[in-house]
Parts: C-alpha cells; structure tokens; sequence
C-alpha cells in the first residue's frame, strides 16, 4: 500500500469519545440517571450509522484540538472496527436504557458497566475488544466485514 492510500484515524478522536463515555455513563450511574445513558447510547449510534455526526468526536475536532488541549495522533488504521466497537457499545447502552427504563436496574446498570469497562480497557490498555471481534469476524469471511488488520513493516 502506498503512503498516498493509507487510510488513517485520529486516536486522539477516539480516545476523547472513549472518554466522554466513561465520564457521562459514570454520572449516570452516580446520579441514577437512565435519560443519560440514551443520551449516551443515542451519541454512539448516531456517530456509527453518520461518523461525521459523532458528537463527542465532533467536540475534540472543533473546541479542544483548536485550542490546543488535545493534540491530533493520526495512526495509518481502519476506521470500520472502530465504529464497529462504537456501534456495538451504543447498543448495550440502549439496551440497558430500556432495561432501566422498565425498572430492572440491576440488569441495566450491568450492560452500562460492561460498556465503561470495555471504554476503559481501549483508552488506558489501548484493547479494543470490538475491534478485535471485527477483525475475527473479517478472518472467518463474515460478510460486510471486509477489512483485515493493517499489516506494519
């Protein structure tokens, strides 16, 4: 592959959207608020089905990378297991808004649990399990996941 089509995704985007997550979901739980984790699980949705919608994302592209506060880290990556994992996280998240929703918190704050913990292991192990699902499902031939690992040299 040559230098001019790698294709290339910011770490620094995802990092921040890991961390929106981790913090508003935390909140939630805190303050026992499920309208929050569907404004979470809502974010994460419509930032997989439109990535140039991602709210999160779009607040490090546009406020805290201008300032300065976050600098880019620009990796030659496939942005598709990202937004598999997003995509995958966005509906726990609901489920679990709709588990809150119906009374059942103990299963509902579980499925937000497992969301924070899998958003902590990538931001600070730098292990995205979503990612790692994508890339099997590409090994075993599943349709529509077409894109296999980036091979370093």
């Amino acid at each position: 592959m040559t230098e001019h089509s790698e294709r290339r995704v910011d770490h620094s985007a995802l990092r921040t959207n890991q961390a929106f997550i981790i913090a508003l979901l935390l909140a939630a739980f805190i303050l026992n608020l499920w309208p929050l984790v569907a404004f979470v699980s809502a974010v994460m949705l419509i930032g997989t089905l439109w990535p140039g919608a991602g709210l999160f994302k779009r607040i490090y592209q546009h406020i805290l990378r201008p300032l300065g506060l976050i600098r880019p880290d620009v990796r030659v990556d496939n942005p598709e297991p990202h937004l598999f994992a997003q995509g995958l996280g966005g509906i726990f998240t609901l489920a679990g808004t709709l588990a809150l929703a119906a009374g059942w918190g103990l299963l509902g704050w579980v499925l937000v649990w497992l969301v924070i913990a899998l958003a902590a292991l990538n931001l600070f192990a730098g292990f995205c399990l979503g990612c790692f699902v994508y890339y099997q499902l590409n090994r075993l031939g599943v349709p529509g996941f077409s894109r296999a690992p980036i091979r370093r040299e």
